[in-house]
């Protein structure tokens, strides 16, 4: 486990913030124009604005996630006399146990602000690309990128170091009790609909690996519908007893005089190079998977110093360049140079300027992020200059939309030269050598380079024992029926609020190992698919090549914010490639249009799709923009005209979520979107 101990200062302090807050609603959205020209004129009674959803408050404690039941699992943590990070990690074991678009073998991030030190810590639980994961491995395969499900997707399961790493550093209570929620699940629960249609619908890739099928399809060849019904006890007999020798571990190593940190890392030691390590590592190489004894032995979880930014006084953390988060304090710095509020909120020029700032951002993620622990290093410094932004935001056309706006050059902002000026003039939005056959690969009949015939972008090639049936989509080797290809833009994660009256605010944002995810022999653990969001080309992004050992840069990004020392609020999002996007909004909403969190959740957002896409064949779409189906005709024209491509829908972001600390009054007020599962509780 590596630990920094550089960790940013920060008083407490309990002076006011944001001023008042008022409710809120886009009046333009929901009165006819008569009501609209009266509306202008005449005050608006704040409850005469209400949201779908009620806003909610706390004082002791408070808990949010993508599931009721997980967010219940919190709530009983906080009674049994947990804090915020306590509760936090059974939620993660719950949400995780539920499938809750993760599963155990996935990844974990997280940031926790510690009161007892003023410190914003972040934790590093993604694992890296195990031995044998090259490019040329892939490529030898007919692949551009690695594989989107099966064994040979999987990046190590970070989930478990990290929700035992933070429950010894940062908790209070014992493995056992935090795991009890997660085990009584695993033994059965009534699954909700959610879960138990996404392995309906992926069936067929589940068929494909003898433990997902015991697992996932329970009424296998008995009946037409072979997943299980909502409402069925769904269990989970082999997961369960993995959880179970945790707390076997745990309890051994107390009794043999080991402190409450040290019998919480037995039962690490036990997961990453025990018996359960064993199972795994067979289990996997058994059908074609590349994780070793040896990579679960020197991974590790690290606990990090985040990047941070300033907006209108208030800071804004997000985790290191191995995730996509900073795309968003790039987005911050960006729009300071903007009048946004003369502009009008979700206005057709509102709009192009968050278009526009997304633009420059995200391609600089698309080229630049990546795992810091290795060369060549993401210039960070440069990236989050405010100079660098400033000059960026100069070249932004007020007048139309530049579809071809590539990646800037940070370099000159931290005093040094572009060691990539080549591919950086030479770069497309899509990159025409992917339709070309990957380099080292000979097409044969009998596939002898790999399981099969070469995949191009957008093509199919025979399943096989990896699982990359379809290199096009986020869906495996044949799109499941009713797939969206929107989803990954929606869904792909869960997340996690906590918060409590001692001070811990907590922000989690896991993933990996969704359904259809290949499951590891008699563990029940189901392994992350993260290795899809690795490049094989650096002439894509130099920073993010596959490499063993190497953490993929990730779209998973929980986000905390300060305000004169003292934490603000915890807010985070499901949705790949959106969430940053989406969460950029939330943000603006609250601090330039006095939203309260509930009003920002529930606001509508715009979506771009010009960025470089995370997952399958990493597509871009220039200028393609989501916008909320009530958006004003007036206001589609308008963008229109300047060149995009407008969608509508009535969802125009993953469920939002966040925490939101009232210093005022000394409460909690927490907010969730106004769709899908995603449930909060407080005391």
């Amino acid at each position: 486990m590596t630990i920094s101990t550089s960790y940013p200062s920060s008083t407490p302090s309990h002076a006011g913030v944001l001023g008042s807050r008022r409710s809120w609603r886009p009046l333009a959205w929901t009165l006819p124009l008569a009501g609209l020209l009266l509306a202008l004129v005449l005050p608006q009674p704040a409850d005469a604005q209400r949201t779908e959803r009620p806003p909610l408050h706390g004082k002791e404690w408070m808990a949010i996630t993508g599931k009721p039941l997980a967010a219940t699992a919190g709530a009983r943590i906080f009674e049994d006399g947990g804090n915020a990070v306590d509760a936090a990690v059974a939620m993660l074991g719950a949400t995780a146990t539920m499938w809750d678009v993760l599963g155990w073998g996935g990844e974990t991030q997280a940031l926790i602000y510690n009161p007892e030190t003023g410190q914003v810590i972040g934790v590093n639980g993604l694992g890296f690309a195990p031995s044998g994961a090259t490019p040329e491995f892939f490529h030898r395969q007919g692949m551009h990128f690695p594989p989107e499900h099966g064994p040979q997707a999987a990046v190590l399961p970070g989930t478990p170091g990290a929700f035992m790493v933070m429950l010894a550093e940062f908790g209070r209570l014992s493995l056992a009790q935090v795991l009890a929620p997660s085990i009584q699940m695993a033994d059965g629960y009534p699954i909700e609909a959610q879960a138990a249609n996404s392995m309906e619908r992926s069936k067929e890739q589940i068929k494909e690996w003898a433990y997902s099928r015991q697992v996932f399809l329970p009424h296998l060849g008995s009946e037409e519908r072979e997943a299980p019904h909502a409402g069925e006890i769904f269990r989970q007999g082999d997961l369960a007893a993995t959880l179970r020798k945790l707390v076997e571990a745990e309890e051994e190593a107390l009794a043999a005089g080991a402190s409450r940190e040290g019998a919480i890392m037995a039962a690490y030691d036990r997961f990453y190079r025990g018996d359960i390590a064993e199972e795994l590592v067979r289990a996997t190489q058994e059908a074609g998977g590349l994780i070793t004894m040896e990579d679960l032995d020197r991974w590790e979880v690290k606990l990090e110093e985040p990047v941070s930014t300033t907006y209108r006084d208030i800071e804004v953390y997000k985790l290191d360049f191995w995730t996509q988060g900073p795309v968003m304090l790039q987005a911050l710095n960006l729009l300071e140079n903007a009048d946004l509020k003369a502009k009008g909120f979700n206005s057709a020029r509102y709009i192009h300027a968050l278009y526009q700032a997304m633009n420059l951002a995200f391609a600089d993620r698309d080229f630049y992020y990546g795992d810091p622990a290795f060369e060549p290093m993401t210039p960070a410094e440069g990236l989050l200059s405010k100079e660098y932004a400033r000059d960026r935001w100069a070249q932004v056309d007020w007048e139309r939309n530049d579809p071809e706006v590539g990646p800037g050059d940070p370099y000159p902002y931290q005093g040094e030269e572009n060691p990539f000026r080549d591919h950086l003039e030479a770069w497309e939005p899509n990159p025409s050598f992917l339709e070309s056959d990957p380099p080292g690969y000979v097409d044969s009949e009998d596939g002898a380079n790999g399981e099969g015939a070469r995949a191009r972008p957008g093509e199919t090639r025979s399943a096989s024992a990896t699982g990359s049936g379809r290199t096009g989509s986020a869906t495996g080797s044949a799109a499941p029926e009713g797939w969206d290809p929107e989803d990954p833009f929606y869904r792909g994660t869960t997340a996690i609020q906590t918060a409590d009256a001692e001070g811990w605010l907590v922000s989690v944002t896991p993933s990996g190992g969704w359904i259809p995810a290949f499951i590891a022999g008699s563990t029940g653990i189901g392994l992350s698919q993260r290795m899809q969001s690795f490049v094989t080309d650096p002439r894509m992004n130099p920073y993010n090549v596959v490499e063993p050992g190497k953490r993929p840069r990730v779209t998973l990004t929980p986000s905390l914010a300060m305000k004169d020392g003292a934490p603000l609020m915890a807010f985070s999002v499901q949705g790949g490639d959106g969430q940053d996007q989406n969460l950029l909004q939330m943000f603006l909403n609250m601090v330039e249009w006095d939203m309260t969190v509930q009003e920002a959740a529930e606001a509508p957002n715009i979506q771009s799709y010009q960025l470089r896409g995370s997952f399958g064949d990493h597509v871009s779409r220039p200028g393609e923009l989501l916008v909320h189906e009530e958006t004003p005709s007036w206001v589609q024209r308008e963008l229109r005209g300047m060149g995009y491509s407008i969608r509508t829908s009535p969802r125009t972001s993953g469920p939002l979520q966040g925490i939101w600390l009232d210093r005022e009054h000394g409460t909690f007020w927490g907010g969730v979107s106004n769709h899908g599962e995603d449930y909060g509780i407080a005391w």
